[in-house]
């Protein structure tokens, strides 16, 4: 963390970066750490009854005022003026509580859509063996509301949704991928049929996990070469799961087969190429390859997902259809829902939501310690004139700033409406 200092309020001047002593809601800032810009914020500053601020040398542009040169001159700022910029500052203060509120109530709208997809899943998938045509008219069902959704609005949010409970992470992962697959193929001006087919086949490309025993799913050391060989047969054991139930559309199995192949030859159960593999196919690897990145497996930690774009951009030329990697970077923004950010204010945050309209400019929970962590305030990039610094990886995160800003151990993304 970088050090500030207690300093005279009388020796601030533009360009330093402070720290005010006062709660949040105590004055009409909207951080309650920023860089003083005008002569007018010292003035109001000074108005708030204080007599110190904390001052950051290292993200200031300028010193602090020599206290041997404090000089009892005012700046020209009439009462009524002040008055003025802070009911004006103070408005859109309240302004952006309630678009954070707003931003909040959406989350919380997608969240439980969410829950109720993967309830929905689970319901689906337990009804497989006894009921196979029940369970896939309902996932058939689930994916012709999402895809009308999708289709339908032009103002469509990427949300972080809340990390996923143990039991749930095969319906999580699938849920994660079945989303992903079908906005790609909106972005890609895929048909109706086709949007809803690679829905359909990612819902269901990883059920075969179901037949693996806990035990193996869930080790933690190293597995034995037996072991390793049965996990690479959960394709194939999707398709079997799959057999009671005939209306499961046959277009949709290659993509539950091949799901884990890739270009070159090097993926598995079959080691098929590009040739092989249908478009349905490679979107569904891709995609599929960059959750894992994100949430980790048996032989990989996970990765913030900004370090998984990466990864995927600079090391799977080779392996992964280059158009849908570009895609997939175009649609959900180079700093996705997730990642840890450090912006050009000094300050940290977590990136919750992404419009996708406006990739660029992600909205961002911040840390700020004088604000309680459920009213953490949320702020939009572009209506801040902030920029991102850098992503940073959560080990880089001094243990406060860990604890408020609550990482996602694992990621998943609900979409919303704007």
């Amino acid at each position: 963390m970088k050090k500030s200092v207690k300093v005279s309020i009388n020796q601030i001047q533009v360009g330093n970066f402070i720290r005010l002593p006062v709660s949040w809601k105590d004055h009409p800032f909207l951080f309650s750490s920023f860089k003083v810009k005008t002569e007018s914020q010292i003035e109001l500053i000074k108005s708030l009854g204080i007599e110190h601020v904390y001052f950051d040398k290292e993200r200031s542009d300028s010193p602090l005022i020599d206290k041997a040169h404090i000089t009892q001159k005012s700046v020209l700022v009439q009462d009524e003026g002040l008055d003025k910029l802070k009911l004006e500052m103070d408005q859109y203060k309240q302004d952006q509580i309630e678009y954070q509120n707003k931003l909040r109530r959406s989350i919380k709208k997608t969240e439980q859509q969410f829950e109720r997809s993967l309830a929905m899943m689970r319901s689906t998938v337990s009804k497989l063996g006894s009921r196979p045509l029940n369970s896939v008219n309902d996932a058939k069902d689930m994916i012709s509301t999402m895809t009308s959704m999708l289709l339908n609005s032009d103002d469509l949010v990427l949300h972080l949704m809340s990390d996923a409970k143990p039991d749930d992470l095969i319906y999580h992962h699938s849920m994660n991928v079945s989303v992903m697959c079908m906005m790609l193929a909106k972005s890609l001006e895929w048909s109706r049929e086709d949007i809803e087919l690679v829905g359909l086949g990612a819902l269901f490309h990883d059920v075969g996990k179901l037949k693996i025993p806990s035990n193996i799913l869930k080790k933690q050391v190293p597995l034995t070469k037996p072991e390793q060989n049965l996990i690479k047969q959960h394709p194939l054991m999707s398709l079997n799961f799959l057999k009671l139930a005939d209306t499961f559309p046959e277009q949709a199995k290659p993509m539950i087969a091949n799901h884990h192949e890739f270009l070159d030859g090097s993926g598995y159960p079959k080691g098929l190429k590009a040739d092989e593999l249908d478009k349905f196919s490679q979107l569904i690897t891709m995609v599929n390859e960059y959750d894992d990145l994100c949430n980790g497996t048996k032989i990989s930690k996970a990765k913030t997902p900004y370090a998984s774009l990466g990864i995927i951009y600079k090391n799977y030329k080779h392996k992964l259809n280059t158009e849908y990697v570009g895609k997939l970077i175009k649609t959900i923004g180079i700093y996705p829902p997730g990642s840890v950010i450090e912006l050009s204010s000094g300050q940290f945050g977590l990136v919750m939501s992404v419009n996708l309209n406006k990739i660029l400019f992600p909205q961002i929970m911040l840390y700020d310690p004088l604000v309680p962590k459920d009213q953490a305030p949320i702020i939009d990039l572009e209506r801040e004139e902030i920029s991102i610094v850098r992503c940073l990886p959560t080990s880089a995160l001094p243990d406060n700033i860990f604890k408020y800003l609550n990482p996602r151990e694992r990621i998943s993304y609900g979409v919303g409406q704007a």
